[in-house]
């Protein structure tokens, strides 16, 4: 029985989103930018020349990229032997829930809430939920920020004081960031997860603890981030597959943007790389019939919101540069879709995600252009490749 292996590239987005601009992101396109700072010598650090993913390329990224955006992608164009196209999602949102959820054939039905980019940024009574919950007389922060410049503001008060450090985004996220030792990883885990309930009633995606360690000279965010995402409003691909008796293994952050529904295992690490392993050890070990979701984040979280285009490029080389060894472990009948979220271009203006379209790049089904699909559709697509039953509104282009 064949098996089927989605892959996020967290944030590897490929411009062209009909609604960009309103969402202030009227000509990103990371994919396409990121290229072509590569080719005009913008991304020399740690690496050199053109942008250099062969085996995606070859597959149909760079074709994917000129469909979604109608401009070429410097260093790919090679004619496509796989499965290519690119998505657009329909949510009101360029977040990782929304993307997905989508994906795996659930469109949000709402509108996510958002904190407004001012300071404070929380209501009073949210900032006494957290005193009480933390047993702690204020927070610190309390505005829209990025994660690591927030910290080195706020490191010492915060070792200090004991307070949490509250902040947000453009996201519909509520994140603490705490110092391991001195604050605690469980009790800061603990927190996010009684905070969790209060700001889902209040249809704020995420609770996310971002704990740290170390000095406040050299601090480093660690592995130990937990995501409290809401729960998805109905059953997705994940659950397809389950309630089917087909095996579910969720890599990376999977298991927390579901909640962990329709997951029969999790498989987590402490990096891309540690996870690239799951995906390699999972390709030639995961049950007939079975479902594989990974999400590789690193992208989005260490390259794309620092706006760091040579590291973003370092990304996606490394990665295209690992995927022969796992292709190779995969058999007749497979089906890998290698895929995105959203977009995170980081030659654009601000520290925050963009809206694109995404590539939708398949091997395992030989060339077969697919044109502009919908999100669901890979959901749709996947759950025929499975024999299961679609419950979502996407419609298969296999």
């Amino acid at each position: 029985m064949a098996r089927a292996f989605l892959i996020v590239m967290d944030s590897v987005g490929c411009g062209g989103a009909p609604d960009a601009a309103a969402f202030g992101d009227a000509g990103s396109n990371t994919l396409g930018n990121i290229a072509r700072a590569c080719a005009d010598g913008r991304a020399e650090q740690g690496r050199s020349g053109p942008l250099h993913m062969p085996n995606l390329d070859r597959l149909g990224l760079g074709a994917a990229i000129q469909l979604a955006s109608g401009g070429t992608a410097p260093g790919l164009g090679a004619a496509p032997m796989g499965l290519w196209g690119a998505a657009t999602e329909v949510s009101l949102g360029k977040d990782t829930p929304s993307g997905h959820w989508e994906l795996a054939g659930v469109p949000v039905p709402w509108d996510w809430a958002y904190f407004p980019d001012q300071t404070p940024a929380f209501p009073d009574d949210l900032v006494q939920a957290v005193c009480r919950l933390a047993g702690v007389e204020g927070i610190l922060g309390n505005c829209h920020a990025s994660g690591v410049p927030i910290i080195a503001k706020h490191c010492a008060e915060h070792l200090r004081t004991g307070w949490p450090i509250c902040y947000t985004s453009a996201d519909s996220v509520f994140q603490i960031a705490a110092h391991e030792e001195s604050f605690g990883l469980d009790r800061l885990l603990k927190l996010c997860a009684d905070l969790a309930p209060i700001l889902h009633a209040r249809k704020i995606g995420r609770v996310i603890a971002r704990p740290f360690a170390g000095t406040c000279d050299d601090f480093k965010r660690t592995s130990n981030r937990k995501d409290f995402a809401i729960a998805p409003p109905s059953p997705t691909l994940l659950d397809w597959a389950k309630d089917a008796g087909r095996a579910t293994h969720a890599i990376g952050k999977i298991g927390d943007i579901f909640s962990m529904q329709g997951i029969t295992a999790l498989h987590k690490g402490k990096s891309d790389s540690d996870l690239f392993e799951h995906l390699v050890r999972l390709g030639g070990a995961a049950e007939a019939g079975s479902l594989t979701f990974a999400n590789f984040v690193e992208f989005d979280t260490l390259y794309g919101h620092p706006r760091d285009v040579a590291g973003y490029a370092r990304a996606l080389e490394w990665f295209d540069a690992q995927l022969p060894r796992f292709l190779s472990t995969l058999g007749q009948g497979d089906l890998v879709i290698f895929t995105a979220d959203h977009g995170n271009d980081p030659t654009f203006p601000g520290t925050e995600h963009t809206r694109e379209r995404v590539p939708v790049i398949g091997y395992g089904r030989g060339a077969k252009p697919i044109g502009l699909v919908s999100f669901t559709d890979v959901a749709a697509s996947l759950a025929a490749h499975l024999d299961l039953p679609s419950h979502g509104s996407g419609v298969s282009f296999l």
